[in-house]
């Protein structure tokens, strides 16, 4: 177990690090866990994540999905393939797999 004064070092350490506190501040916000969940899941396409959400009637709409997806691909959590010029496709990167996983294995403990 830690001492009070190693928890908050670390608890620090991850607040100001550039890259950790940039992935906190993502998943903060609505509907970035889906969306790794659903980069997991290998449904990176808007058309895959809109019916898998709607066949489990849950709600995220395109504008969020997209504006989700490109705050993930820019942490390195996901990458895209243009599939038009317009459209792209997400794939989640191995960063992407441990941080989607972990967070899977934190809410099933939970």
């Amino acid at each position: 177990m830690s001492t009070p004064k190693q928890l908050e070092d670390e608890i620090t350490r991850i607040l100001t690090d550039h890259k950790h506190s940039a992935i906190k501040a993502m998943i903060e916000k609505d509907h970035a866990i889906d969306c790794l969940f659903l980069l997991l899941m290998d449904k990176g396409r808007w058309k895959e994540a809109k019916a898998y959400m709607n066949k489990h009637r849950l709600t995220l709409s395109d504008g969020t999905f997209r504006a989700r997806m490109i705050e993930i691909e820019n942490l390195d959590l996901a990458k895209s393939t243009p599939i038009d010029p317009l459209k792209k496709f997400y794939t989640i990167t191995p960063m992407g797999e441990k941080v989607a996983g972990m967070l899977l294995q934190l809410l099933q403990k939970v």
